[in-house]
């Protein structure tokens, strides 16, 4: 009896890992394709890391479990290496999408759009994420070539610390952004290089090298009608499995659901400086999270809450702040300081994040640096400014406003004479 309940138990453990590793599945084929070493057919289910190719005149259209869209062209092999969709709390869910070579089309998903941060497209040379995106790739083993349909993308070649093994984008000073506004160009990183080149698309781009077929949803251009080819019933079949309305059908009412807005991240000095007013005062507004240190503070708005992801890791740059040096003796007067080439990096997966930004003030330039922890709700603790190399303490916060901000505020000793004290906000 024991063994029959072992057994039936992991018949279902063994069920229901297959059932969460279905990526998708197939709403058309034509020509020549192939999922692992079986004919790629309408209906099946493509699994989490399968291979999927097509020859010369072969297509594939995935529907993915989120109603996303992965579309392989001919000559193309890729894979849905990962699609783990964790609806309850999108912080966990984590999504990479390979294209090994060819060219192939992705359109985002509902898990995408609520987990930005853990979306990854890899090519065999540079990683691609998303703002809430349709896009197109081509690639070889030596140049990738991104288009954007609609939102943007955020690219990076493989260097430094973006490896295919990651999760999420690479974001940081070597990566280039592109969206849809910027019609006509692509984005391009060739083996080993680290920034991507924004050039004119031309013939270079993913759709001259292997051009969209007739029924393909939403066509060439954003927003541009989509025209049937001689199969119509086909085309028709193809826009109501990817959820499109049928162009004989009227389009369905807009209805606007409302959400919260992002938590916004509002910082200041909240006394005066030098004869400077205050630039923020220290109620902030109502509800909002506050955090003061010396001279300045945070405020982080009411809002929707901020999750931390569980992978990945982000990159910002210094936007704007605001800092001064101190000295002991009362008779000496603050000096006004400026801060350049500031980093800032938050890695999910450990809970950790470290910055640096160079402090220069009355002709003396301090090498400023913190590494600390990272809570769930995206707040930021810094470790003591007397643990190697750390040299300040760091108390800030995490926001989505804008696809991700940052700010900290900073005390430091310079000296035996001389403390720092400031403000920084970073953004992507």
């Amino acid at each position: 009896m024991l063994r029959h309940l072992l057994v039936t138990a992991g018949l279902a453990l063994a069920a229901q890992a297959a059932h969460a590793a279905d990526a998708g599945k197939i709403i058309f084929v034509a020509g020549n394709a192939q999922v692992v070493d079986r004919p790629a057919s309408e209906g099946a289910r493509v699994q989490e890391g399968e291979l999927l190719t097509t020859g010369a005149d072969g297509f594939i259209y995935v529907k993915t479990i989120d109603n996303g869209l992965f579309i392989l062209r001919p000559n193309t092999t890729a894979r849905i290496a990962t699609y783990h969709v964790d609806a309850r709390n999108p912080a966990n869910t984590r999504i990479k999408l390979e294209l090994l070579s060819g060219v192939a089309r992705s359109r985002s998903g509902e898990a995408v759009k609520l987990a930005r941060q853990n979306f990854r497209f890899n090519t065999p040379v540079a990683a691609i994420g998303v703002r809430g995106t349709d896009f197109t790739v081509f690639t070889d083993d030596n140049t990738s070539r991104v288009a954007v349909i609609s939102g943007g993308i955020v690219v990076s070649g493989f260097a430094d610390a973006c490896r295919p093994e990651g999760a999420g984008p690479c974001d940081g000073t070597a990566s280039r952004e592109l969206s849809a506004a910027q019609r006509g160009q692509l984005l391009q990183v060739r083996r080993g290089q680290a920034t991507p080149q924004l050039m004119q698309g031309g013939t270079l781009g993913p759709d001259e090298i292997a051009p969209p077929r007739g029924d393909e949803p939403i066509g060439k251009n954003a927003g541009a009608s989509v025209e049937l080819n001689l199969d119509a019933k086909k085309s028709e079949r193809v826009s109501a499995a990817v959820g499109q309305v049928p162009l004989t059908s009227p389009p369905p009412p807009v209805v606007d659901v409302p959400q919260a807005p992002e938590r916004q991240v509002l910082w200041g000095r909240w006394q005066p400086v030098l004869g400077n007013a205050p630039t923020i005062g220290l109620a902030g507004p109502e509800g909002s999270e506050r955090i003061v240190a010396g001279n300045f503070a945070i405020f982080r708005t009411t809002g929707r809450d901020y999750v931390a992801p569980e992978q990945g890791s982000i990159g910002f740059a210094m936007k704007g702040g605001e800092a001064y040096v101190f000295n002991d003796d009362p008779t000496k007067s603050p000096v006004a300081a400026t801060m350049n080439n500031g980093k800032l990096n938050v890695d999910f997966g450990s809970k950790s994040f470290a910055t640096s930004f160079d402090l220069a003030a009355g002709g003396d330039v301090y090498k400023m640096r913190a590494d600390g922890a990272l809570r769930s709700d995206g707040r930021l603790f810094g470790n003591s400014a007397f643990i190697h190399p750390t040299n300040m303490n760091v108390d800030g916060v995490l926001s989505n406003e804008n696809g991700g901000s940052a700010a900290y505020l900073f005390q430091g000793r310079l000296d035996d004479q001389r403390t720092a004290n400031g403000v920084t906000f970073w953004g992507k």
